[in-house]
This record gives C-alpha cells, sequence and structure tokens, in this order.
C-alpha cells in the first residue's frame, strides 16, 4: 500500500510535470518575440525574485542559516538547470512545442544510469515502469518525415543534462532546505543565461509586450512553482521513479500544444499517455530502491 507520504510526492511530482507541460506552449510562444537565453535569464530571474527571500525566512525559522553547502549545491545545480533549460530554449526556436515535450522526456532512459553513480539502485519495478514509460512516449514521435532538425538535437541534449539534474536533486534536496536551494539555482541560472545574453545574444529585436505573457507564466508557475514541487517530492522519492512521473510532461506538452497552439493529437498520442502513467504505477508497485554499497549517498530523512 503506498504511504501518505510516497503518495503527496507523486502528486507533487504529476503536478511539476503538468506545470512544465504548460510551460512548453509558453515557451514556444516566447520564442516568437526575444531570443532563447534572455526569455531564460527573465524567468529564472522571477524565479529566485521570489523564492531567495522564502529560503531566507526558511532557513531563519529552521535556525540553520545561509551555509557553504547549500550555496555550493545551488550553484551547481544552477549550472546544470541553465544548461539544460539554454538547449532545450535553443531548440524550441526550430520544433514544436509537443515534439520538444517528446524529445525531453527521453530522459527518463538516462536516469537510472547516472542514479547508480550516486548510490541509487533501480527496482524491477522501475526498471520496468522505465521500458513502459519509453514505449508511450515513442507514440508521440512526429510522422511527418524529414529527421531530425539542429532544434531536435539541441533538446536531446538538453535531455541528457535534465537526467542528470533529477539524479543531482535526488542527492541534494534530502539534505537541505528545497526553498533556499531552489532561490540558489535559478540565482545561477538567471547569471550564467544573462552573460550569455551579453556575449552572444544581444537584445535589439525585442518585442517587450508579447513576450511578457508568456515569461511571466513560465517564471511564476513553469519555473518558481513547478521546481519547488520537485524538490519537496524528491525528497521522498527516488530518482528513476520521480523521473517516470516527470516525464508525463510530454503528454501534458503535447495536450497543451494541441488545445492552444493548434499542434496534432491523436488516438496514438492518448495511447501514449496512458502507457506512461502506466509506467508511473508499475514503478510504485515495484518498491523503493536499495543504495549501492559504499557510496556514502543514503539520503537522510527531512525533518
Amino acid at each position: 500500500m503506498i504511504g501518505k507520504r510516497a503518495l503527496r510526492a507523486d502528486v507533487m511530482l504529476l503536478a511539476a510535470a503538468a506545470l512544465w507541460g504548460t510551460g512548453f506552449v509558453a515557451q514556444r510562444s516566447a520564442m516568437e518575440h526575444m531570443g532563447p537565453f534572455l526569455f531564460n535569464t527573465l524567468r529564472y530571474a522571477i524565479g529566485a525574485a521570489i523564492l531567495l527571500p522564502a529560503g531566507h525566512l526558511m532557513l531563519r525559522r529552521l535556525r540553520t542559516g545561509w551555509d557553504g553547502r547549500v550555496i555550493r549545491d545551488g550553484l551547481v545545480l544552477g549550472a546544470v538547470l541553465a544548461l539544460g533549460a539554454g538547449l532545450q530554449q535553443a531548440g524550441m526556436v526550430t520544433t514544436t512545442a509537443s515534439r520538444a515535450g517528446f524529445i525531453t522526456g527521453l530522459y527518463v532512459l538516462m536516469v537510472p544510469a547516472f542514479a547508480l553513480c550516486f548510490g541509487h539502485r533501480p527496482t524491477k519495478g522501475n526498471l520496468a515502469g522505465v521500458v513502459l514509460a519509453f514505449v508511450g512516449m515513442l507514440l508521440f514521435v512526429d510522422r511527418g518525415g524529414g529527421g531530425a532538425s539542429v532544434g531536435d538535437w539541441l533538446v536531446f541534449g538538453s535531455a541528457v543534462a535534465w537526467a542528470l539534474h533529477v539524479v543531482l536533486i535526488g542527492t541534494m534536496a534530502p539534505k537541505r532546505d528545497p526553498t533556499a536551494l531552489v532561490g540558489v539555482q535559478f540565482a545561477a541560472a538567471a547569471l550564467l543565461s544573462g552573460a550569455v545574453v551579453l556575449l552572444f545574444e544581444p537584445p535589439v529585436s525585442v518585442e517587450w509586450w508579447g513576450a511578457a505573457l508568456p515569461v511571466a507564466y513560465s517564471g511564476l508557475f513553469a519555473t518558481a512553482a513547478a521546481f519547488t514541487l520537485q524538490f519537496m517530492a524528491q525528497r521522498d522519492a527516488p530518482p528513476t521513479h520521480a523521473t517516470i512521473l516527470l516525464s508525463s510532461e510530454a503528454l501534458f506538452a503535447a495536450v497543451f500544444g494541441w488545445l492552444l497552439l493548434s499542434e496534432s493529437l491523436g488516438v496514438r498520442e492518448i495511447s501514449g499517455g496512458a502507457l506512461m502513467f502506466a509506467g508511473a504505477l508499475v514503478s510504485q508497485l515495484g518498491g523503493r530502491p536499495g543504495v549501492v554499497t559504499g557510496t556514502g549517498s543514503d539520503p537522510t530523512p527531512p525533518p
């Protein structure tokens, strides 16, 4: 029987995936008005402006204060986040929201390999769930032909970064206050993305009015809210199981791409979504994974 904490973590992960899925629509819309790295700079600056003060208050309440470990872990996560988001957003210039959602979801295959390096051993149920989720995501492949575009490859590169990001969160989040950690992460990602803007992407033709709503939605919901939910959930959910649930963002991206951007969605895509959720269920029923001996990565329980 699924415990309350595990169920709460699953609900948080699905909520984060839904917010990211709708975020693909905002990302695709924003690319009509500004460059990809300026968009990332703004969205993460909004997230940092919200969560750094909240994290400061939380640390004061816990009477721990800021320490080097929170800042160090936040900077590492922020660098990986900036890389993944930058590649993904650049790819969104030339690919669709639903296709980008599918390709991003391929990180479900990469997480078990990364997880082993950090001491998280997937269960048989986890691995069976990965297979089901991957087969489901295959059903989202664009059937228009013509091969992969440059944008597709950039988004694929971002999927590698997202896989590493999920595993790092699974290692760091149980040991740190999630609000402070996410805030530092966003600040680092905003600064790194801003540096790329200054060096390679001068905002000479930005349509600020048209970009305002996508940037605001992405900053508030697909960034601040979604990542906070992910960090809180991964205090109780192992990385392989978490990524199966998070991979459902491909389904949400396809659904909202169809509803809001008139992108195609048919029986094949719906069937794929059903398989993805089946994978999540199989992963949960498969039990919790063990920890690889000798890694020292057994997460401490949250306070």
